[in-house]
């Protein structure tokens, strides 16, 4: 623990911590775990980028549709397991990583295609428009890219919404909408935070590009789905009980 922030004489590294320190804690204890999960799921990211890249470089929004679907439904599980590891280390499960990884596998398969399938679309979509916003020969007006960069907003609050109902909970899609909905309305401020911190997690990636890809197998997706989900892990365990739910699990 001392590597990154100054040893804390009164730290305890086997009693679970509060605030900065359990920030500081499931990252020491953690780490490991997710970065091998984040390489597996950017291994399963593969195609759905592959598939953008085609589109966009073909210029076809024919082509754009199906390769976006089709990648976002086989990077789903992969995300989903993703989502399912960070989960388990926030509420300290004991299952070794890849037993609980391919365990979010058998379970969460299915929706998680689903969901996959959609983010995967819109995502495609977004970044088809934001290469015209390239190609185009008068600059977009503020309006123009205010609105766009509110529709990323909106998408990356979804996920960070979403993708946790998927792995812990077996409901049908109304009703993970209507949480979903419902959490944003209840801690809005405290959602859309979390939102604005991926818009600016992922801008750095596409502005710096292609210098920022090596970053990737390093902290690529594990680092901002784990920021993410802790700094509204209290509060969704709150709203939806998950420690009371998965207590016999640990």
């Amino acid at each position: 623990m001392g590597l990154l922030f100054p040893e804390d004489p009164h730290f305890n590294e086997n009693e679970r911590q509060t605030g900065f320190c359990r920030y500081r804690q499931l990252l020491s204890n953690r780490f490991g775990q997710w970065w091998k999960i984040n390489l597996l799921t950017l291994a399963g990211c593969v195609p759905l980028a592959a598939g953008i890249f085609y589109a966009i470089g073909t210029s076809s929004v024919l082509a754009l549709i199906p390769c976006s679907a089709v990648g976002g439904a086989v990077a789903g599980p992969f995300l989903a397991g993703m989502y399912d590891a960070v989960l388990r280390g926030l509420r300290d499960d004991s299952i070794p990583w890849l037993d609980g990884w391919k365990r979010s596998w058998r379970q969460n398969w299915r929706g998680s295609m689903l969901l996959g399938a959609a983010m995967g679309l819109l995502a495609g979509l977004y970044a088809f428009m934001g290469m015209l916003f390239w190609w185009a020969e008068t600059t977009p007006s503020m309006g123009t890219v205010a609105l766009y960069l509110a529709g990323l907003l909106l998408i990356l609050t979804a996920n960070a919404l979403l993708w946790p109902q998927i792995v812990l909970f077996r409901q049908s899609p109304a009703i993970r909408l209507r949480n979903a909905l419902l959490f944003l309305i209840r801690y809005f401020w405290r959602v859309m935070g979390v939102g604005v911190l991926q818009l600016a997690y992922w801008a750095v990636y596409v502005l710096f590009a292609p210098w920022t890809l090596v970053l990737l197998p390093v902290v690529g997706v594990w680092y901002i789905v784990f920021l993410s989900q802790f700094l509204i892990y209290e509060q969704m365990d709150g709203a939806l009980q998950i420690e009371e739910l998965y207590a016999g699990n640990k």
